[in-house]
């Protein structure tokens, strides 16, 4: 019977080519599409797992209220780590401090290379169960001036993983002994852009101010991980240990607490302190049209079917009064599903396979098809059966459902009744058709309002170089011969580049200040050419002037500091920056304001910009900045930078970044999410209309006699047209309403996830239901066209 029901379906096929087509090619992109996008959301929601300790680790984060606002962080100071293992041992296995991702000059021999990697204490290997090539996972970090690396720096260096007991020669002056190798992080690991890991005992040994921050619980510059024992509460702990700073510090009102590992990717956003999601939202969102654009592609599969139904219903009542049970002709349509499902599965796996790499590119992901995988080919096949019995279900048992008396005797009519589900069906098509072209509209505006705000610099030009160790003391000798060159119209160092805030700093005092207040501020150091290089706009005062003596101590403030400090004719005065000793406010430094600039975004562009200090302290430099002159090849400037540079520093690797490069890498993120859902909206209105081009071409057949009798009868064909138009039209107009105020709920609430954002504008929503509709006049004209120039005299002549 199953071998007859298969035979038939083949032939069903194959009979109906365009139908079929139809079936199996929406079918098989919704499924592909479905597909990708669970590959996608599995890497999402195994974020980290690779690390066998999963779900006992966790990072200490503190909260802090500074400048009327809560913030949460991960930089710590230096006592948490012994305070956490001295009070609350029996909490934890392991407790880490560790510092930032750096990047550091590594080299053998003559081959040089600029990695990026971590300090961290000696247990952490272990507590990241990383996966050893070579070495002993406990030991490898015992000696203080040992080294491990990942695999692809061992490889890059040296060719080979086989490298333990080899001395790396690191920033020129301090030798390493390579203790051992790990495996790459996979892609879907948040430390994996960690290449290295040296002791922490090496950081304390050759850093005199971090010996003497080590009671230092004001100085949050670095971080702690730990692990759990087994069986510890997270809350009971974080209840604990909330206070353990605020017993040694009491600015900001600190408060620590634990965020677990499973947390970090998916739910990394806090607002007012407390955790408001985060990249969930996109899982979410992807999973939702995962399920839509597989059930359009099903959802052409019944309507085609059932738009059908008369062609079939003879089939039906033959097989009926030969004594075919009902359940037997359900099984039998079911089977046609099954086949065209099956035929789809496979087509969808090459496609995705086809596909993955542009797919990775585009999300930043490097997932595959875990072909030897018993479990994904269950879920595959679970899948696919689910599909087909989804897509399937309502045309067998709408089908089998004829009476077979009517169907033999010519009374059968499918009637209003049964264009009713379809009809529904496709108002459910270009509802989420055109819901996802609103929110894929809206992401973009999103995207380019905060793109095209004012940075308050020029970003055209500029490039932003890492001061090497060699070069730390040959920056004036390095601008000097820069200038000279005349590629470039200035030269300038700083501390952070100007896309970056590396340092905020509370302490500071002025005439007028509220003493009970703790102000929080943006610190940047630079030189004296800092606002020439990046092209500020100085709205109060002057820019800082090499020639003046004063600005060794001068300040410049950005208008978010200006409006928080609250002085009207800030020009001129005194800002001093101490702390409290034994009661007692000490100050240690002194600065004068000499101007107020216009804000500058240096850190995220979908936030208020912070009040913010320029100091003048060009000894604190670890950027160099270069503007080009207007007009100058970028590549020429770059080479004679690239001369300059390796002269003066010869040891080192010349790298740069352009500043506007660095600037729009501020925006991935979400232009990754607004290319995914564009495919997503595209393909979705593709897979609606294969099934509006399949429906319309049923309709025109079924009409032939009635458009050939209205055209003999006097009617144009843009009548004609117009007739078998207005249905469909009606029907997506239909959807256009229904999808505006859920796509304006969903998206409005997505947007004030941001504090910068643009507003929902109607002409998003008109734009979106024009395009629709134009999509739609488009696919079924050329039934409808056809149908109306047919000549009547062949449509008549079987009558």
């Amino acid at each position: 019977m199953f071998q007859n029901n298969i035979r038939i379906a083949w032939r069903n096929l194959f009979k109906n080519k365009v139908t079929g087509f139809i079936n199996v090619a929406g079918l098989a992109i919704g499924m592909a599409v479905t597909l990708m996008i669970g590959l996608w959301l599995r890497d999402e929601l195994t974020y980290d797992q690779y690390h066998q300790n999963y779900d006992r680790l966790v990072q200490v984060l503190i909260n802090q209220e500074f400048n009327d606002q809560i913030g949460t962080s991960p930089a710590m100071s230096l006592p948490v780590g012994p305070g956490l293992r001295n009070n609350f041992g029996s909490d934890f296995e392991e407790v880490i401090m560790a510092s930032w991702n750096s990047t550091h000059l590594f080299a053998i021999g003559d081959k040089k290379l600029n990695q990026r990697g971590m300090y961290v204490e000696s247990a952490f290997p272990e507590m990241l169960t990383l996966e050893m090539i070579a070495g002993d996972r406990e030991q490898v970090l015992r000696d203080q001036n040992s080294i491990l690396l990942n695999r692809s720096m061992a490889e890059a260096l040296f060719g080979s993983t086989d490298v333990v007991g080899q001395i790396l020669k690191m920033d020129t002056e301090h030798d390493l002994r390579i203790s051992g190798v790990f495996e790459d992080l996979p892609n879907n690991c948040t430390l994996r852009n960690a290449s290295y890991f040296i002791p922490w005992a090496h950081y304390v040994a050759n850093n005199e101010w971090l010996q003497n921050s080590t009671d230092n619980w004001g100085n949050h510059s670095w971080q702690c991980f730990a692990q759990l024992t087994a069986g510890a509460d997270l809350a009971s702990v974080n209840t604990r240990i909330a206070d353990m700073e605020a017993q040694h510090n009491t600015e900001g009102k600190p408060e620590l607490f634990l965020f677990p590992m499973s947390k970090w990717h998916l739910y990394s956003r806090f607002d007012e302190g407390i955790n408001v999601g985060g990249r969930i939202q996109y899982v979410r969102l992807f999973g939702i049209i995962g399920v839509f654009v597989l059930l359009l592609a099903c959802i052409n599969f019944m309507n085609l079917s059932t738009a059908r139904s008369e062609k079939r219903a003879k089939e039906v009542g033959v097989r009926k009064t030969i004594g075919s049970l009902r359940s037997q002709l359900i099984g039998q349509f079911l089977s046609e599903s099954l086949l065209v499902t099956s035929l789809a599965l496979v087509i969808s796996i090459a496609l995705v396979q086809i596909s993955l790499g542009a797919f990775n590119n585009l999300a930043d992901k490097a997932v595959s098809i875990p072909w030897s995988n018993p479990i994904f080919w269950s879920l595959v096949l679970g899948f696919a059966l689910f599909t087909g019995l989804l897509a399937g279900s309502y045309p067998a048992f709408y089908l089998s459902s004829f009476d077979p008396l009517k169907v033999l005797k010519g009374t059968f009519r499918a009637g209003r009744k049964a264009r009713l589900p379809r009809q529904v069906l496709v108002t459910l098509q270009f509802t989420v058709s055109v819901a996802l072209i609103i929110g894929t509209i809206v992401v973009f505006q999103q995207i380019d309002h905060a793109r095209n705000r004012p940075v308050g610099y020029d970003r055209e030009s500029i490039v932003s170089i890492p001061v090497s160790p060699e070069l730390s003391d040959k920056l004036e000798t390095f601008r000097n011969e820069t200038l000279a060159t005349g590629v470039a119209e200035e030269v300038a160092f700083s501390n952070a580049p100007v896309t970056a805030v590396y340092s905020n700093q509370i302490g500071f005092d002025w005439e007028g200040k509220d003493p009970n207040t703790q102000p929080l501020f943006s610190i940047t150091s630079c030189s004296w050419e800092y606002g020439k290089a990046v092209g500020w706009e100085v709205i109060q005062g002057r820019d800082f002037d090499r020639e003046l003596k004063i600005d060794s101590s001068a300040m410049i403030i950005n208008e978010a500091a200006y409006e928080l400090i609250g002085v009207e004719d800030i020009v001129g005065k005194t800002i001093r920056q101490g702390d409290i000793e034994d009661g007692t406010y000490v100050v240690e430094d002194t600065r004068t304001v000499v101007g107020v600039v216009k804000n500058l975004i240096m850190e995220s562009p979908w936030d208020p910009v912070r009040p913010a200090m320029f100091l003048m302290e060009p000894t604190w430099s670890n950027y160099l900045l270069v503007r080009f002159r207007q007009g100058q090849p970028v590549q020429d400037g770059i080479a004679a930078v690239e001369k300059i540079y390796q002269t003066l520093s010869p040891s080192s690797p010349f790298e740069f970044d352009f500043v506007d490069d660095k600037y729009n890498q501020k925006f991935r993120s979400e232009e990754r999410i607004g290319h995914l859902a564009r495919i997503f909206a595209i393909l979705a209105i593709f897979i609606s209309c294969l099934g509006l081009f399949g429906l319309s071409t049923y309709v025109a057949e079924q009409r032939t006699k009635e458009i050939g009798i209205r055209k003999v009868l006097g009617a144009s064909v843009s009548n004609l047209w117009a007739m078998q138009s207005k249905s469909f039209v009606v029907l997506v107009l239909l959807s256009c309403l229904i999808a505006v105020p859920i796509a304006w709920y969903y998206l409005d609430g997505w947007l004030d996830s941001y504090e910068y954002r643009v507003d929902l504008s109607w002409t998003v929503f008109v734009l979106s239901a024009i395009l629709a509709l134009a999509v739609t006049l488009l696919t079924v004209s050329y039934q409808s066209i056809r149908a109306a120039m047919a000549n009547p005299v062949n449509s008549l002549r079987s009558e």
